[in-house]
């Protein structure tokens, strides 16, 4: 896993929490490198459970909490440090989702040809409904709800989002219908 989530999640947990609450986790989790990422970096994807699950018997919050959390966090950070891609190929949440895997995973891919990136489909489901469908190993869904929510929030779109788990808890395999009342703009 690419060391940007692990530095943004270390950000998020001391702005959100406290740098003390920092130093507990990282402490808790028993991390290889000490907690020392770099943005550049490729890291084992064990460790963002380890900090995620130590983070939450701290604060006494629910893992999927947390990662759903996270991943509003993450979002705006990501297109931020993306500009180039989001700005000219998207203008909507719509655009944007269903041009993941075409535009931005493939250009995450040619930056960081060893980024494992979960399979991200998307598609039309009538004038008001679109599909997302978050297949990966690293069973990472809660994280994927979660940017989910932040892309929301990015483009401003008044979107729900109904979670349907298409392998129990395992979270791996997982639909998202995200619906629009007043029906998609294309």
């Amino acid at each position: 896993m690419k060391g940007v989530v692990f530095v943004e999640f270390l950000e998020m947990v001391e702005a959100k929490f406290s740098p003390e609450m920092l130093e507990e986790i990282i402490e808790e989790a028993q991390l290889p490198n000490g907690g020392a990422y770099t943005s550049v970096g490729t890291y084992d994807h064990r460790e963002i459970y380890r900090l995620v699950t130590a983070l939450s018997g701290a604060a006494q919050l629910p893992i999927a909490q947390l990662l759903r959390d996270f991943g509003a966090h993450l979002f705006p950070r990501l297109v931020a440090s993306h500009q180039e891609i989001v700005r000219s190929k998207t203008t909507s949440a719509l655009d944007f989702l269903l041009g993941i895997e075409r535009h931005v995973h493939a250009e995450v891919r040619k930056l960081y040809p060893d980024a494992e990136l979960p399979s991200i489909g998307a598609r039309m489901h009538g004038p008001r409904k679109l599909i997302v469908e978050y297949s990966s190993t690293r069973a990472l869904a809660d994280l994927a709800h979660g940017l989910l929510f932040g892309c929301v929030a990015y483009f401003g779109e008044a979107i729900t989002i109904e979670r349907r788990d298409l392998d129990g808890e395992a979270n791996a395999h997982t639909l998202f219908v995200l619906t629009r009342a007043d029906g998609w703009i294309r």
